[in-house]
């Protein structure tokens, strides 16, 4: 791979807007403690959820609608425990207790995954420098996708807004056979391994995850109940697409719409925008009056607050967009939120003129 100089930013001026938003939050919101208690509860709620609708898998899955039902509704959970709790605690912000955090990260090892380099690659790649080709490992993630305008463009990226659609509800498969196998042995375009060393016992618990994942959900399964295996395995392939559905909402209507930024920094690396604007500028809110949207996609409706603030509770979030807001208005900063439908449709906006080799983005160096 070829060397590449870490984007930098440009230092805070006197009249910083987010050491003044970060003043103002502190004051006013995180004072609360009741609001960082709802966290916690919401994430034990989760969680006793999963491990319940895991419970009636075997329980009432002689029946074979129940068993579709369970493995459905299994699915929609683990996106919820992910999105939420295991995202939150990724990033500290559900137990004041750091231990406690990277203990429950090991939710993700029960999904088959593995939290160690999820935890790295977010928090080391995404967070410092979102929209950034070539850092930026939550976007760039195949090269069956164009997403970045800078990008080798494929012939096969004219059909990508139509197999894109076919292919994004088999998103959490692709996550557990494929991506995270190219994280840890793919060579080409590895930028997780440009930055960090991963240790031996990692790939140990790597397939250890992947075993027992499989084990659990569908060899026990398949030795409990008098159903044929291969319609205990279609429950399991229901439950990874309905997952995929609810999460993919998540993951592409936050960054990656048809207005969205990439900025290119330039040979020396140096930003012309402090870290804080940059965050305003490339992320976006989707849903973030409702309330069953906050529930559900947890730190992803109010992303913006999320990207500023990332080691703070998700249940925050809603008392700091309106904070944010007034700030974007007064110093002339983007802000931007979408209902989630007009989110996802903007996303395949994006995939179809960039599939078109259209170059419709801001992304000249910064």
């Amino acid at each position: 791979m070829e060397t590449l100089v870490k984007p930098t930013y440009k230092k805070p001026g006197p009249d910083d807007f987010f050491k003044k938003l970060q003043k103002e939050v502190q004051q006013k919101v995180l004072g609360d403690k009741r609001i960082q208690r709802r966290n916690v509860v919401k994430t034990y709620f989760l969680l006793f959820l999963y491990v319940g609708l895991y419970a009636c898998i075997l329980l009432f899955g002689n029946s074979t609608p129940l068993l579709f039902l369970c493995y459905i509704f299994l699915g929609f959970s683990m996106i919820m425990l992910f999105i939420n709790a295991f995202h939150d605690a990724a990033h500290g912000s559900v137990f004041k207790k750091r231990k406690h955090n990277q203990r429950f990260m090991y939710v993700l090892e029960l999904f088959g995954s593995n939290s160690w380099l999820w935890a790295k690659r977010h928090n080391a790649l995404h967070h410092p420098y979102p929209n950034i080709q070539h850092w930026d490992t939550d976007i760039k993630q195949s090269d069956l996708v164009r997403i970045f305008p800078d990008s080798e463009y494929l012939n096969q990226h004219r059909y990508q807004h139509i197999y894109m659609f076919l292919l994004y509800p088999l998103y959490t498969l692709n996550w557990l056979f494929i991506r995270d196998f190219k994280d840890f042995f793919g060579t080409k375009d590895n930028y997780v391994k440009r930055i960090m060393k991963i240790p031996r016992v990692e790939y140990y618990r790597l397939f250890a995850a992947k075993a027992f994942n499989l084990f659990y959900l569908i060899g026990i399964p398949i030795m409990v109940l008098s159903q044929p295996w291969y319609v205990v395995v279609l429950g399991w392939l229901c439950m990874h697409v309905f997952g995929s559905l609810l999460g993919v909402i998540a993951l592409i209507s936050t960054h990656v719409d048809e207005t969205a930024v990439f900025p290119l920094p330039p040979a020396d690396g140096k930003m012309g925008v402090t870290w804080a604007e940059h965050q305003m500028m490339v992320t976006k809110d989707f849903s973030a009056d409702s309330p069953l949207a906050n529930f559900l996609f947890g730190g992803f409706t109010h992303h913006v607050a999320h990207h500023l603030f990332p080691h703070v509770a998700h249940t925050y979030y809603p008392y700091i967009t309106p904070i944010i807001k007034r700030y974007a208005k007064e110093y002339n900063l983007p802000y931007t939120c979408y209902p989630a439908i007009k989110a996802v449709r903007s996303h395949f906006v994006l995939l179809k003129k960039q599939g078109a080799g259209e170059n419709i983005f801001q992304h000249g160096e910064l």
